[in-house]
């Protein structure tokens, strides 16, 4: 086990967290982004798994939000406001009329503290953030740590803590964008998704929720017995549509899986499993990601990636019914997410 560290331009720290598999993990300090993730294929070489860019001065904008801690609210806010306890709250119009994944005070864009640490089994980085209270707009003063612990079993864990000491909105998530073809060889069409949900959130044109679920059944919403993503890339249906062709809806899990997510890519071999103690997800294949921008290992296109941020639901806010974001004063929020990666001989 082991941790490097450099410094980027000057004024950033990059983390790399390795495992005695030579499995690693690299973090900037802002942003708490995950710059790349080098797993193993089949054959057992070692490749990128997620997006990031050849520059880093890009991520200082990052609209695209590769690899970034999400938050206070991850995901879209209806008319950039939301109303608690008699009173309306108004947040940043980031996103037409809305308010988009904490908008420009959000947790992508700031310095976290971090404190690495070791053990016998982990390596892993403690990032802390306090956000002051009406800060963006978000009622009480929120501390906030997120941990990353990576394993020898090739896992990485992500632990979301959050205290506030008024009501708030909160649910965090973080923003990486899965591809494991490995150093971008393919776009992710032909990665073969399982995914432990019967119902959707129904999205319209400018992709907010109206407030209904949709049934998967008879869908290209329907992992449950797993199917490649190109089902919704190519399908005619009118969520897709309004999501650039693809996905980009928060799944409500089941809970009668063990895993939340599987993921397969049949050329390399590798697996990705996510398991959550979050109620849902959304699931979000770079439908709207632009052509040409200067990656790691390539330009970017459409479809290149896939997202699985997992956390509740900001319609709350609007709608009854969705997993809630609401934060007690003098209550702590704990979530965490497990991504395990492997490798199969053969598509199962």
């Amino acid at each position: 086990m082991d941790i490097n560290t450099r410094e980027i331009s000057g004024k950033w720290q990059e983390y790399t967290l390795k495992n005695d598999h030579g499995m690693t993990v690299s973090v900037l300090n802002y942003g708490g982004i995950i710059t790349k993730i080098i797993v193993p294929d089949r054959n057992g070489k070692m490749e990128n798994v997620v997006l990031g860019y050849k520059d880093y001065a890009n991520y200082e904008t990052n609209p695209n939000f590769f690899g970034a801690l999400i938050g206070p609210v991850a995901g879209r806010i209806q008319d950039a406001s939301f109303e608690l306890t008699g009173k309306t709250y108004a947040l940043e119009a980031n996103d037409g009329d809305n308010h988009l994944h904490g908008g420009s005070t959000g947790f992508h864009q700031v310095i976290w503290e971090v404190e690495p640490f070791e053990t016998d089994r982990t390596v892993g980085l403690k990032l802390s953030h306090k956000r002051g209270n009406g800060e963006g707009g978000y009622p009480g003063n929120l501390d906030v740590q997120v941990t990353y612990t990576l394993n020898n079993a090739n896992q990485l864990k992500l632990d979301y803590s959050a205290a506030s000491d008024q009501t708030t909105a909160v649910t965090l998530t973080n923003h990486s964008y899965f591809n494991l073809s490995g150093d971008l060889k393919n776009t992710v069409h032909n990665h073969h998704v399982t995914m432990d949900s019967g119902k959707f959130v129904e999205l319209d044109e400018e992709l907010i929720p109206t407030g209904e679920w949709r049934e998967v059944t008879g869908s290209s919403f329907d992992f449950r017995n797993g199917r490649p993503l190109h089902d919704g890339f190519h399908d005619d249906a009118e969520q897709n549509k309004n999501a650039g062709n693809g996905y980009d809806h928060y799944f409500m899990f089941d809970e009668e899986q063990e895993q939340n997510v599987i993921v397969r890519h049949s050329d390399s071999g590798r697996k990705l499993t996510v398991k959550t103690d979050q109620p849902g997800m959304v699931m979000y294949t770079s439908n709207t990601l632009e052509d040409g921008l200067e990656l790691a290992e390539g330009l970017s296109e459409k479809h290149l990636g896939v997202c699985f941020e997992t956390q509740a639901s900001p319609a709350s806010l609007h709608h009854e019914g969705f997993p809630s974001v609401m934060l007690e004063g003098g209550s702590t929020y704990n979530k965490r997410t497990l991504f395990s990666f492997g490798v199969e001989n053969e598509m199962k």
